[in-house]
C-alpha cells in the first residue's frame, strides 16, 4: 500500500467528496442494485481520480487496501466457514442443543438454545446456523408451548450477536484488519462483549416479546422450507449480507438424510463439538497470554516452545489445525470417504465468495480514504466537534446499515472511513481499536429492516409479518446492539 500523499485540496472539499463518495455508494446498491463489490471498487476508483491521487499510483492505492485486506479475511472465513459446514452436516448442531436443553431443564429451554447458539455461532455464519438450528427450534417450541418467539429469537439474536462482534466472522474481521486491531484481542474482547450484549438485549427481550407476540408454531417443517423460496425474491434477499450463502439449507437435508437412513448413531458426542469449538479459543488464547507476559518481562517468550505456542496461537493457524481435527474426528471417524469430506468443504466454500469480495472491496474504499489524506480531514473534523471516534464510529456504521441494509458492507465501510481518522490521532491503543471494531460492529446490527437480508430470513422462517417482524426482529437488533456500544463506550471511558 503506497503513503498517504500530500492533500491536493482543502479539508472541507475532501470531506464533501467522502460524503458523496458513500452516497454515490448507497445509490448504486439501494437505487441502482449493483452489487456491492462492483459499487465498492468503482466509487474506490472514482474516489482516488477525485482526490486527486497520482494517476499512476491509482492502481497501487486500490490493490493495496483489497490485498492487505483479503491477505487475512479469505482465511479465516474460509476456515471458518468449513469447520462450520462439518459441524452442521455431521449433527454437531443437534447435539450440542440437545444436550444443554437437557441440562438446562424444560423451564430454561430458551436459555438453553440461546446458549448453544452462542457457541455454535462461533464458526458458522448467520443464516446457515439458523437454518440447521430451525428444527431444533420448532420441535422444542412444540414440545413446551407458547409464542414461537421464546424460542426463536434466543437463538436467532445469539447467531447475530456472534457474527457482528467476533471473529473469524468476515465484519469484524475486516474491520480489525483495517483499524490495526489485533484479531487475537478482538476474538476475545467480542466473545466479552457479545454473551452480556445478548443476554440483556435479546434473551430479556425475548421474554417481553414471547408475551406480547403470540406466534403461533408451525406444525410441519414444511411450512418452514416453503417460505425459504420466497425469501429468495423478497426485497433485500440477493443481498448475501450475514450469510455463507445459499449452501445453508443443504445442512438442514442432510441431517434430515441422515435420520432417515440410520445414521444418527454416528453422531459425535457432546464433548468432542464443545472440544472442536474451545479449541480454537485456547490456542489463541496461549498466545494471548505468553505475548503479554513475555512483553512484560515476566519470563522469556523469545524461547522455542514460547515460540511455537504463539506460532500455533495465530489465528490463522489455530483455525486451519482446527479445521485439520474436525476433519479426522467429524469426517473421517464417521465413516466418510476423503472424497466425501472434499465435497462437503468445496461445496461450502462457493457461498462465501460474494462476502469475501464485498469485505476485500471494503478495504480498497479504506486504502484509498487513507491515501488520499481525508482520515487527516476527517480527525481533524471530530476533533473540532468534540465528537470521540467510538461515538462517531458507531454513528457512522448505524447511518451506512440503516441506509444500505448489509451489515457486512456497514462494517467495511464504516471501519474503513474511521481508519485514516484512528492513524492521524495520538494516544489510541491496542484495546481502543478493538473497542472502536465493537462500536462499529454495534452500530452495523441496529435497526434491521426491510432492505436487509436477514430481516426476510427471520421473517419467513418464524411465520411474521413484516409489521411484526418490525415489532419484534428490528427491536431486538437494535437493543442488541445499542447494548453492545454501552458497553465498549463504557470500557473506553475507563482506560
Amino acid at each position: 500500500m503506497i503513503e498517504a500523499i500530500e492533500p491536493v485540496w482543502s479539508a472541507p472539499v475532501l470531506l464533501l467528496i467522502a460524503a458523496a463518495a458513500v452516497a454515490l455508494l448507497l445509490l448504486l446498491v439501494i437505487r441502482f442494485k449493483l452489487h456491492a463489490f462492483i459499487a465498492l471498487v468503482l466509487v474506490s476508483f472514482l474516489t482516488a481520480l477525485a482526490t486527486g491521487i497520482p494517476l499512476a499510483d491509482v492502481p497501487a492505492a486500490l490493490l493495496g487496501g483489497f490485498g492487505t485486506t483479503l491477505a487475512s479475511v479469505a482465511l479465516l472465513v474460509g476456515f471458518g466457514v468449513m469447520i462450520g459446514r462439518l459441524l452442521e452436516v455431521t449433527g454437531g448442531a443437534q447435539v450440542l442443543a440437545d444436550t444443554l436443553i437437557a441440562r438446562f431443564g424444560e423451564k430454561r429451554a430458551p436459555l438453553a438454545l440461546g446458549v448453544a447458539s452462542l457457541v455454535f455461532g462461533f464458526p458458522i455464519f448467520f443464516d446457515a446456523g439458523l437454518v440447521v438450528f430451525l428444527p431444533i427450534i420448532l420441535t422444542v417450541a412444540r414440545r413446551f408451548g407458547g409464542s414461537l418467539l421464546f424460542y426463536a429469537l434466543p437463538a436467532a439474536g445469539a447467531f447475530a450477536a456472534m457474527h457482528a462482534l467476533v471473529p473469524p466472522h468476515p465484519g469484524p474481521v475486516a474491520a480489525s484488519e483495517l483499524l490495526g486491531a489485533d484479531v487475537g484481542l478482538t476474538l476475545f474482547v467480542g466473545l466479552l462483549v457479545a454473551i452480556p450484549s445478548w443476554y440483556v438485549g435479546v434473551y430479556l427481550f425475548s421474554r417481553w416479546a414471547g408475551r406480547r407476540f403470540d406466534i403461533p408454531t408451525p406444525l410441519e417443517m414444511g411450512r418452514s422450507d416453503s417460505r425459504v423460496s420466497d425469501y429468495s425474491d423478497a426485497p433485500g434477499g440477493g443481498d448475501d449480507d450475514r450469510s455463507g450463502g445459499h449452501g445453508a439449507p443443504g445442512g438442514a437435508s442432510a441431517l434430515a438424510t441422515a435420520s432417515r437412513t440410520g445414521t444418527e448413531t454416528a453422531l459425535p458426542s457432546f464433548g468432542t463439538v464443545l472440544g472442536l469449538l474451545l479449541l480454537p479459543l485456547v490456542l489463541i488464547g496461549l498466545n494471548t497470554v505468553i505475548t503479554t507476559l513475555g512483553t512484560a518481562g515476566v519470563f522469556d517468550n523469545e524461547v522455542l516452545p514460547a515460540r511455537v505456542l504463539v506460532l500455533l496461537g495465530q489465528t490463522p493457524i489455530a483455525l486451519l489445525i482446527t479445521l485439520l481435527v474436525s476433519i479426522v474426528v467429524l469426517g473421517r471417524r464417521q465413516g466418510r470417504s476423503w472424497g466425501d469430506v472434499e465435497g462437503l468443504l468445496n461445496d461450502s466454500l462457493g457461498p462465501i465468495c460474494s462476502i469475501i469480495l464485498i469485505t476485500g472491496a471494503g478495504g480498497m474504499f479504506g486504502g484509498v480514504l487513507r491515501t488520499s489524506g481525508i482520515g487527516a480531514a476527517l480527525s481533524d473534523s471530530l476533533a473540532d466537534l468534540g465528537l470521540p471516534l467510538i461515538v462517531a464510529a458507531f454513528i457512522i456504521a448505524t447511518a451506512l446499515r440503516v441506509a444500505q441494509g448489509s451489515a457486512t458492507v456497514a462494517l467495511t465501510t464504516a471501519a474503513g472511513l474511521i481508519a485514516p481518522a484512528v492513524e492521524a490521532t495520538e494516544g489510541v491503543g491496542e484495546l481502543h481499536r478493538v473497542l472502536l471494531v465493537m462500536a462499529i460492529a454495534a452500530g452495523a446490527t441496529v435497526l434491521s429492516h426491510v432492505n436487509d437480508s436477514g430481516f426476510w430470513l427471520v421473517s419467513r422462517f418464524f411465520g411474521m409479518d413484516e409489521k411484526t417482524t418490525l415489532k419484534t426482529w428490528t427491536v431486538m437488533e437494535t437493543t442488541l446492539g445499542l447494548t453492545a456500544f454501552v458497553i465498549a463506550l463504557a470500557v473506553w471511558v475507563v482506560i
